[in-house]
């Protein structure tokens, strides 16, 4: 490489879509069929063919990624702005694998409830009753928008059956938003 300048451009490393390597260019280095940055702002274009004018200059005839057809004098003061494009993969498989299955564990933890239709029942750590499993799931859960005033007797586990229904609702509906809920206990006599 000599005394060329060379970079590393990543674009997206840490999701791998596209990665790629950018060596800069001096005019003389230009060839047909090589790969450039810096002639059209922000794409990379084909070189079709290279017309040397004098020392200083050249004259580029290129096609840009849809096909179409350009030409364009460089000089030696654009040196600085051309790059000369190898493309990678369009994936690989040299990312992070613990990000990787963060994010896997997050989209299935995202589109659990899709397949599991009592989701906050076994992601918690009580045990409900059947009546409690009956009274969230049958009878507040289908009833939208919620409005309930949920009694019973004491101690047959309103607490657990308001728990359930929040947890419920927090995973099913990412945008539902409860206002209020209050939850009164009866002081023991």
């Amino acid at each position: 490489m000599g005394n060329q300048l060379s970079r590393i451009l990543l674009f997206s490393r840490r999701y791998n879509h596209l990665s790629w390597l950018s060596i800069m260019v001096k005019l003389d280095q230009i060839k047909k069929d090589a790969v450039l940055s810096g002639i059209v702002p922000g794409k990379s274009i084909k070189i079709a063919s290279v017309d040397p004018i004098g020392d200083d200059a050249v004259s580029v005839l290129y096609k840009d990624s849809r096909g179409k057809l350009g030409e364009r004098m460089l000089f030696r003061s654009d040196e600085a702005s051309l790059d000369h494009v190898e493309l990678g993969r369009p994936w690989s498989f040299d990312g992070n694998t613990a990000d990787f299955k963060l994010a896997a564990e997050a989209h299935r933890i995202q589109l659990a409830h899709l397949f599991d239709p009592l989701m906050a029942v076994h992601t918690s750590t009580v045990e409900p009753l059947p009546h409690q499993i009956t009274a969230v799931y049958e009878s507040l859960l289908p009833k939208q928008p919620l409005r309930f005033l949920l009694a019973d007797d004491p101690g047959s586990g309103k607490t657990i059956m308001a728990g359930l229904l929040v947890r419920e609702l927090g995973v099913t509906s990412i945008n539902y938003n409860i206002q209020t809920l209050l939850d009164l206990a009866e002081a023991p006599s």
